[in-house]
């Protein structure tokens, strides 16, 4: 078993920054990928950054440029560093750990005002 636990959310105007923080612990030798998720109100969980084992990020078109995904092998933590955010980043943002199955925190939510 893996327990993933997020923080670092909150309220930010647009134009401005965020960081969200993740760790993880348990079981992790299974485990190959860390990445951010976020669910806006209505709509599907979406996968925004990840990076595996190696270093080899990816990130979805709507936050590339904006958003810079870290990790932390050796602490087993995954950092989110949110920059010039969109109203539309508003959801609540999950970290998601995969290896084999997917572990899952409990969210944080992220408020963008205009």
């Amino acid at each position: 078993q893996v327990q993933v636990v997020e923080s670092g959310g909150g309220l930010v105007q647009a134009g401005g920054s965020l960081r969200l923080f993740c760790a993880a612990s348990g079981s992790m030798f299974s485990i190959y990928f860390m990445g951010w998720y976020r669910q806006a109100p209505g709509k599907q969980r979406e996968l925004v950054a990840g990076i595996t084992n190696g270093g080899s990020t990816s990130y979805s078109d709507s936050v590339k440029g904006r958003f810079a995904i870290s990790r932390n092998n050796a602490k087993n933590t995954v950092y989110l560093q949110m920059n010039n955010m969109k109203v539309e980043d508003t959801a609540v943002y999950y970290c998601g750990v995969a290896g084999g199955t997917t572990y899952w925190g409990q969210g944080t939510q992220v408020t963008v005002s205009s």
